[in-house]
């Protein structure tokens, strides 16, 4: 793909502000040390010159591609995705970040000029291409200063002055990270690496086909999940390996029936840790098993499928785990970022762990010993019909606070806007089996096509979800309403490792089970009447929920939605809220939550220009909103630099390409 013409005269344009911004008495500013903001990924800058009475004023002061021009004209064969999810991070006036092929680069927070940017190993096209992580980790000692980064299969840690590879760092400043899977899987890790006292801890995208267990002969539940791994800083020296699928002899094997944990896969942590360093504990959520849609296979819990686990950084050790969903099967994974605060309950001070996961549920414990600071009760779920299925018959229930998504599919759910698009959609609705929250997935037959569970398997809450405002103790969930059809059909393949599969096109096509063979899915893969969604608004939506009380304080719709729709246009309605994936960012002042891009994995987003928005705290009124030529693929942040309040936003789309956006005043 060419460069977009939107990037040209970026550097000109840098330059042009440049002069102004160095002009500026220098200050020491607020940074943004880590990619959530600090290691406990609250999303929070305490800063506040940006507030509700100018940010109406808001505008692009410059722009910077997701590839370093000098690295296209090198490669100029490089297609780079425009789903860019590189959040910087800022340290002493310099933005380092995974680019749109996962090189390292650094640029001048000021002006976005780069100061360096990371070379391939190799001068070919095939070494530079790569896809974006979502963020870098920075660490110091006295004079040495390294940033430490993931880029496909490799571990780097990289001077952080210079952009040079660490030399004394495994080999030549990186470590091999692939474990040989059988299905092929190598190493992935989304969000990147993360640095707790003198320990780099690596998750990973792991082993299996992304839960659906479609493997190359079809219905496949052989994988390898990925371990969790702590690294040396200085050495690399691997210290410690947590195993997420238990080994025979360790605690937890037991809760794999049939023999399933020599060979299922897939759990890993895609999402994002935290840590407190007082404490030497790292939070890792970890994601759901190969083939989450059935289970005969592998009966029991499950562990540690879908669970919070906090580790001894220093050690690997377990210090305490909890599971939110037992033996899943609805991809429900822990993916969200566990975020760390402190709350007051009950006039006691908590230092607390806020984990979440796809069903819109928050789990709220003792960061330190893992007491939930609220009962979290086993309540009874919906059984099972499919021959072989061994469900779990309770599921852990948060009594505090309210789940932030909708739970659960009924005839109430479906839309309703005019009598006729009621009448509509109940007859598509008819096809499929619904209920509370954990109806398990069904086969299709007798005239129905599955399962339509709400949340779906793209989640309520993901990897997008959670900021956290440490003077109020209010978390904001950001979340889409997203239903998915789970259907199940007989393997009859012979080479068939599980009895029951849900049909589609194999992952290269990115879609849900239930999409390619049923006509009431639109080419974004959501049910619908004549393209507007089967269920009711609000489709995006933000929640405020206040964790010192465990109460809701407020929702609304983040963004207009379809409500130009020739079917609705006429009615008047009011926002409808854009499904996707956006990224909340709190400062002192005000709340920031744009419009996500279709660019972003999901089947949501949206296409073209978009809004990015300030939203009041306390209300979840919109107080003003910027113009942005696409949606947003990344998290936003924001620092200080040259005396001047700067956020940054990672966007990308169709017919733009992808980049980095800062607004100022």
């Amino acid at each position: 793909m060419d460069r977009p013409n939107t990037w040209l005269g970026v550097l000109a344009l840098a330059a042009s502000i440049a002069a102004t911004l160095n002009a500026q008495p220098k200050s020491g500013g607020v940074e943004w040390r880590t990619y959530g903001g600090d290691k406990g990924f609250t999303r929070y800058s305490p800063l506040d010159q940006i507030d509700r009475n100018n940010v109406k004023n808001l505008k692009i002061v410059w722009q910077r591609p997701a590839v370093d021009p000098r690295i296209m004209d090198k490669f100029p064969d490089l297609s780079p995705s425009n789903y860019f999810r590189g959040t910087p991070i800022m340290i002493a006036g310099v933005l380092y970040a995974p680019d749109g092929v996962g090189l390292l680069e650094a640029f001048d927070a000021a002006t976005g000029q780069t100061k360096w940017v990371q070379q391939p190993v190799e001068p070919t096209l095939k070494e530079a291409a790569g896809q974006s992580t979502r963020g870098v980790a920075y660490w110091r000692k006295e004079s040495d200063e390294r940033v430490i980064s993931v880029r496909r299969d490799y571990l780097y840690a990289m001077d952080a002055k210079t952009g040079k590879p660490c030399r004394d760092f495994g080999e030549n400043g990186r470590i091999w990270l692939d474990r040989h899977t059988p299905d092929q899987a190598g190493y992935f890790g989304y969000p990147g690496p993360f640095v707790v006292n003198d320990v780099i801890v690596v998750g990973g995208n792991g082993g299996g086909k992304s839960g659906e267990g479609y493997g190359d002969i079809g219905f496949d539940s052989h994988a390898r999940p990925e371990d969790i791994r702590g690294y040396d800083i200085h050495s690399g020296k691997l210290l410690w390996t947590f195993h997420v699928m238990p080994r025979k002899g360790e605690f937890g094997y037991e809760t794999w029936g049939k023999g399933s944990a020599e060979y299922v896969g897939n759990m890993a942590a895609w999402g994002a840790m935290t840590a407190d360093e007082r404490l030497g504990y790292v939070y890792i959520p970890l994601s759901a098993p190969t083939v989450a849609f059935y289970g005969g296979h592998r009966p029991g819990k499950n562990l540690y499928s879908d669970s919070l686990v906090a580790l001894n950084a220093q050690t690997g050790k377990l210090v305490w785990y909890f599971q939110t969903v037992h033996h899943d099967l609805w991809d429900y994974d822990a993916s969200t970022p566990p975020i760390l605060g402190e709350i007051t309950v009950d006039g006691k001070r908590i230092k607390a762990v806020i984990a979440s996961n796809k069903t819109g549920f928050l789990y709220v414990f003792d960061r330190a010993t893992g007491q939930p600071v609220w009962p979290i009760e086993e309540r009874p779920v919906p059984q099972s019909n499919t021959p072989g299925e061994d469900i779990s018959p309770t599921q852990p229930f948060p009594t505090k606070p309210p789940a932030f998504e909708r739970q659960g599919f009924s005839e109430a759910d479906i839309i309703d806007f005019t009598p006729e698009l009621h009448r509509r959609a109940l007859e598509v609705a008819s096809h499929y089996v619904f209920g509370p929250l954990f109806t398990p997935p069904s086969l299709m037959t007798g005239g129905k096509k599955g399962t339509l569970a709400l949340p779906g398997a793209w989640g309520g809450g993901n990897w997008n979800t959670g900021a956290f405002d440490p003077e109020t103790g209010i978390y904001y969930a950001v979340s889409m309403t997203q239903p998915t059809a789970y259907g199940l059909a007989k393997a009859t393949d012979p080479k068939a490792t599980m009895a029951y599969w849900i049909p589609f096109e194999g992952l290269s096509s990115g879609r849900l089970p239930g999409e390619i063979i049923d006509s009431d899915f639109d080419e974004t893969g959501g049910l619908n009447v004549d393209g507007l969604p089967l269920w009711k608004p609000p489709y995006g939506r933000i929640t405020a929920l206040d964790l010192n009380q465990g109460t809701k304080l407020w929702t609304v719709a983040n963004g207009d939605g379809p409500r130009n729709h020739p079917l609705v246009k006429s009615l008047n309605l009011p926002p409808l809220g854009n499904a996707g994936r956006p990224v909340a960012l709190v400062t002192k002042t005000l709340l920031f939550v744009g419009d996500s891009s279709n660019a972003v994995v999901g089947h949501a987003g949206i296409a073209g220009a978009a809004k990015f928005r300030a939203y009041d705290k306390s209300t979840g009124d919109v107080v003003a909103q910027v113009d942005l030529p696409v949606g947003a693929t990344g998290g936003p942040m924001t620092y200080m630099a040259g005396g001047k309040q700067i956020i940054i936003v990672p966007v990308g789309g169709k017919g733009y390409g992808a980049g980095w956006i800062a607004l100022g005043l």
